[in-house]
């Protein structure tokens, strides 16, 4: 793991080193067998589960749920002390990454074991962890999280869900409704958002079986038909004043702070995905004919292979440099630290922006490919009979939940706004650094020893291109900055796409030297390929976001400097493709 501890949005405005990242390749004996067990399960419990789990037949997603937990698949997040196994964050998402192969399953097994479970792991007292939570990591219950209304979704502190004490004060009686709660048939325990005396925001923990409570009939869905999705009804729902989860008043610090490791886990758990489908689109690509040969062959669905094939790298690399990121602050604070799960808390936040990174980057990733899974299909790619319809499907709801990709772009900037105000982020100086570095010649030549020179200086532009484009946006509209939401997006893009290549780039370097031959020029291939996509988005980000912030003398000179900045000698990139869509073809499946 690392060898010091990087602040979150670190990576915009310094350069990390390749030895200091965590990495794929650095998994351990024990986590690569957690992952085996994870695939072990999917393929022998859950596909042949399938068509029973669309049909909702009663008690299939339960029976999978428990028998997860006989596996140990339940318990990797909880504390030993209630039967968990308490492990880091890269083997958590590990293990949700290998479940994505279950397709709906893996939804209802994300919300159980993330946004249903921490909540009361990170906040619950003894008693109540005493009373549920071992229940929870055995299977022997299944958990939710309910937090959206039917006119409360993005604006989750908009909600109406109203909670007052009873005249005897031994129980709050609950009014309202929630709205898409995953496992909703059939949890056993919800962690419910409801405002006491229609003012002090609050989470509690309400079991099913408590008066008052009823849950809707199962939503008919465009995708992941196969999970569990309702609404549930509170109509003065009795619930113990015992079970008020975490301090009355500060449920948006449940909310939000479990939050950042839903999206988190939301990016390993498509990765996943994208990794699996992608390899049956090879597969596809080899199997089906054209003109006489495999279409596999041709250079349109060969690009697309080498393209999808750089992306997904580039989000499992962005994923598992996060978890190192994670692990390694979450690794300074002693268990026996008073108010444990508060600093944890903390030091997962810290990375609140590389989480909304991971869920916006690495579930586009995954809607690229299925998108173009389908187009490699063609018209099969369109009947039911063919996986590529259901990827397609299943798809489109990952880029809404855990906050919409708008609302997590908004909250990229938004929250390196907040910080640079308070201090945490030397936003302004390292703005006028680059604003220098643009107005200045550069003379530095590359150093043909260094591991992937050229992508690390211009990544170093590319960082340079964000901290212009947020010192004039500051520039411009001070204070206002935050209400300006297109640009706000524009720099969002930028920042995304820097993290995600810098983590390709890393990770390359990183693993690099334990490779040769093909196998190093393949990973080479795939940084090439994936470069130059970030800087074509990047740039075309940038020049947007110049437009909404600049004019005339300024405008010209922002463009200018995107334009200088933005440069990448790509030389060899057509063989790189190829080298990268045989790896991926020849394998039919993702290759590293």
């Amino acid at each position: 793991m690392a060898k010091r501890l990087y602040k979150g949005a670190e990576f915009l405005i310094s350069e990390a080193a390749a030895d200091e990242v965590f990495a794929p390749e650095d998994f351990t004996e024990e986590q690569r067998g957690i992952a085996a067990t994870a695939e072990k399960f999917v393929r022998t419990e859950v596909l042949p589960a399938e068509p029973a789990l669309e049909a909702h037949q009663p008690g299939v997603a339960a029976g999978l749920m428990r028998r997860a937990g006989e596996a140990g698949l339940l318990m990797i997040d909880a504390p030993a002390a209630y039967g968990g196994l308490e492990l880091d964050k890269a083997t958590s998402m590990l293990a949700a990454e290998r479940m994505a192969e279950g397709g709906s399953f893996s939804v209802s097994y994300a919300a159980h074991t993330g946004i249903g479970t921490l909540p009361l792991v990170y906040y619950g007292t003894d008693a109540q962890k005493a009373r549920y939570l071992e229940k929870i990591v055995t299977g022997e219950w299944v958990a939710a999280y309910c937090l959206t209304e039917p006119g409360a979704g993005s604006d989750a502190m908009g909600g109406t869900t109203s909670a007052r004490l009873s005249e005897d004060g031994t129980h709050y009686l609950i009014d309202g409704t929630k709205q898409f709660i995953t496992n909703g048939s059939f949890a056993d325990l919800f962690t419910v958002f409801a405002k006491i005396d229609r003012k002090h925001f609050t989470a509690f923990l309400v079991e099913r079986t408590f008066p008052g409570v009823t849950v809707g009939p199962e939503e008919k869905k465009l995708g992941i038909k196969g999970s569990s999705t309702t609404s549930v009804i509170f109509e003065s729902a009795r619930v113990p004043v015992e079970n008020v989860l975490g301090e009355i008043g500060k449920g948006h610090k449940i909310a939000f702070n479990v939050l950042n490791v839903g999206r988190f886990k939301l990016g390993a758990a498509v990765t996943g995905a994208a990794k699996h489908a992608l390899g049956v689109g090879a597969a596809y690509a080899n199997q089906r004919k054209q003109f006489g040969v495999p279409i596999g062959t041709f250079g349109a669905i060969r690009e697309k292979l080498a393209d999808l094939t750089a992306d997904v790298f580039a989000a499992e690399s962005l994923i598992y440099r996060l978890a190192g990121l994670i692990d390694d602050r979450l690794s300074t604070i002693p268990a026996d630290a008073p108010r444990y799960y508060e600093a944890y808390q903390a030091g997962i936040e810290e990375y609140a922006i590389e989480c909304a990174i991971a869920k916006v980057f690495c579930s586009e990733v995954l809607a690229d490919v299925v998108d173009e899974v389908v187009q490699i299909h063609g018209g099969y790619g369109f009947i039911q009979e063919y996986p590529a319809e259901k990827y397609y499907r299943d798809e489109r709801i990952n880029r809404i939940f855990e906050g919409t990709n708008e609302i997590n772009r908004l909250l990229i900037p938004g929250t390196i706004l907040r910080r640079a105000q308070k201090g945490e982020i030397p936003l302004q100086r390292e703005a006028l650094k680059a604003m220098e570095a643009l107005l200045s010649p550069s003379l530095e030549e590359l150093d043909p020893s260094v591991p992937f020179a050229a992508e690390r200086r211009t990544l170093a532009d590319l960082k340079r291109v964000f901290l212009v484009l947020s010192g004039a946006a500051v520039q411009r509209f001070g204070d206002q900055l935050k209400d300006e939401q297109e640009v706000l997006l524009a720099a969002a893009d930028v920042a995304i796409q820097v993290f995600a290549a810098e983590s390709a780039v890393l990770r390359a370097a990183h693993v690099g030297a334990r490779l040769s031959g093909e196998r190093r020029a393949t990973l080479e291939a795939a940084v090439k390929v994936h470069t130059f996509r970030a800087v074509e988005r990047v740039a075309t980000a940038a020049r947007r976001g110049a437009f909404y912030v600049a004019e005339g003398d300024t405008l010209t000179l922002l463009l200018g400097g995107i334009r200088r900045f933005t440069k990448y000698d790509a030389s060899g990139l057509l063989e790189a493709k190829r080298r990268l869509a045989s790896a991926t073809g020849e394998a039919e499946r993702y290759p590293f």
